[in-house]
C-alpha cells in the first residue's frame, strides 16, 4: 500500500502589537475577505524561511523569531494542503500592501465588525489557544466540517 499523498504547503502569521493584530483584506476570490498574511512554501525552502519571505512580500515587515502554533489542512484532489501557522510580536520595517490585499493593524475588539474570511474565528482560536493544535477539514457527503483538536 502506498501512503505517498500529493501535499501542498503554505503558512500564515498572526503579526499582534499588545491589542491589535495584523490583518490583510485579501482581494483572491478563493478565500476573500480579512484575514492573516501568509502564502505558499516554495520548492527547497522551509517552513521558517517561507513565512519571512511571505510576510514580507505581502506586508514590507521583517519579522524575528516567529513561533510555531499549530497547523490547518484540508483535502485536495489527490491529497492535502496543508498551512503552518505562525505568531510574532517581534518585527522591524515600515508597513505596506501588496497586490494580495490591504494590510491594516485591527483592534481585536473591531475584528468582529469586519468581513473576515469564513473560518477565521476557528483560525484565530487554534493558534491563540495553549491547548489547541490543529485545524482540520473533513468532506463528508460533500459538506466541509471543521474539527479543531
Amino acid at each position: 500500500m502506498d501512503r505517498t499523498e500529493r501535499v501542498e504547503l503554505a503558512n500564515i502569521c498572526l503579526i499582534y502589537d499588545e491589542d491589535k493584530i495584523l490583518m490583510q483584506n485579501r482581494t483572491k476570490d478563493d478565500w476573500k475577505g480579512f484575514t492573516l498574511p501568509g502564502g505558499h512554501v516554495e520548492p527547497g525552502e522551509s517552513v521558517v524561511e517561507s513565512v519571512v519571505r511571505e510576510v514580507k512580500e505581502e506586508t514590507g515587515l521583517d519579522i524575528q523569531n516567529p513561533v510555531l502554533c499549530g497547523v490547518k489542512q484540508f483535502p485536495i484532489e489527490n491529497g492535502r494542503y496543508v498551512i503552518f501557522l505562525f505568531k510574532t510580536n517581534q518585527f522591524s520595517g515600515e508597513l505596506v500592501s501588496s497586490e494580495e490585499g490591504e494590510m491594516r493593524w485591527v483592534k481585536r475588539s473591531e475584528i468582529a465588525q469586519l468581513d473576515t474570511v469564513p473560518d477565521f474565528d476557528a483560525l484565530l482560536q487554534v493558534m491563540e489557544s495553549d491547548k489547541l493544535w490543529e485545524f482540520a477539514y473533513t468532506i463528508e457527503q460533500e459538506t466541509w466540517i471543521p474539527q479543531l483538536y
